[in-house]
Order: C-alpha cells, then structure tokens, then sequence
C-alpha cells in the first residue's frame, strides 16, 4: 500500500465514495452527567468530489440510515429510534449536504453545509482535517478525512429527556458527531 499525508490536491481531483467499511459516522453524548456514551450509524452513503485546482468547489454528500444507530445496547437503540429522539419511521434519514468548503490551514478544511435530522435543516460548519491518500492492494485509490463537530439536539427537534436526583438531567443537549471517512475514487 503506498500512502501520502501531503496535500497536492491536483492529483486528487475526481468523485469518491464512502467506504462504509473502513468509515465510521458517530457521536458522542454525556449520560446521567457523568460519562459518555458514544455510538454510530452503521448503514450510511456518500460522496465526495474534490476539485485540486480550486478546492473551495469541492462538495460532500451523505445519507445516514436512523435506523442503523448502534451504541452496543439494543433497548437504548430502539428508545433512540422513537419519537422521543430521532422519530426513525418518520424521518428515516440524516442528510447532509455541503454548501460551501474552505481552506483553514495546510490538510485543514471548513466543510459547510445542510445537517437535516428529523426534517428540521439547519446550516453547520464542519472542521475536517485531511489524513491523506492511499493506493490500496486491490489498485483503488482512497482519501481519509476526519472531523468533529458539536450541536444542540434541541435544536433538531430533539428534547425528550429525564431529571436526575442528584440535579441535572439524563441525557445531554450537546451532542459530538464525529466522522473518520475513508473514501475511494469512483471517477
């Protein structure tokens, strides 16, 4: 496998698709305020056209399946996909949808777009560092990427939640998506 962290991103001009087993769209969540509890999506979809020349005209798609939410426990995945939370059979989808990209540094990169979760919209700004490139055994070409970004469930609809005792609440309002993508040159 050869591999490259530097950013000549001329040769790496074309469109990539996920690659859904060697990625991993997650989050993060702080649970009765004492500790967190992380989890991931695992059926997913995207893409990713770069533009070498001109960077600021790349672009980035994905879909999430809701109903793929895993955090290594079945009764809090299927609470996660009521209504309480993300409502999975009326908005079985995440989308996300980039509007603009920006450089923010050497392999630094501001990737704005569309975050729809539970069909309210709402514009983010995702910061996403460039890993590198790879030609792997198989001949194909792979991109890796990764970023974390931080929102407010309220702010998609999101607010069912239970008071604790000791003061606070179960579930908390700040959520950390987190994404490590690899992705494979599809033209």
């Amino acid at each position: 496998m050869t591999a490259t962290t530097e950013t000549d991103f001329k040769s790496l001009t074309g469109t990539y698709s996920l690659d859904p087993n060697h990625s991993r769209i997650g989050f993060v969540a702080r649970h009765a305020m004492v500790t967190k509890v992380r989890g991931s999506f695992n059926d997913f979809r995207g893409t990713v056209t770069i533009d070498g020349e001109n960077p600021s005209r790349s672009s980035a798609e994905v879909v999430i399946q809701v109903a793929s939410i895993d955090t290594r426990n079945a009764q809090r995945d299927e609470h996660l996909r009521t209504n309480d939370f993300l409502a999975a059979e009326q908005y079985p989808q995440i989308t996300f949808a980039s509007t603009a990209v920006a450089a923010a540094g050497e392999g630094e990169f501001a990737l704005s777009g569309d975050l729809t979760i539970r069909g309210v919209t709402r514009p983010v700004t995702i910061p996403v560092s460039y890993e590198g490139s790879a030609t792997d055994p198989y001949g194909n070409v792979r991109l890796g990427f990764e970023g974390s970004l931080t929102i407010s469930r309220k702010d998609y609809g999101i607010t069912w939640n239970a008071p604790l005792e000791t003061g606070g609440v179960l579930v908390s309002d700040s959520i950390v998506l987190e994404l490590e993508v690899s992705a494979i040159k599809s033209a």
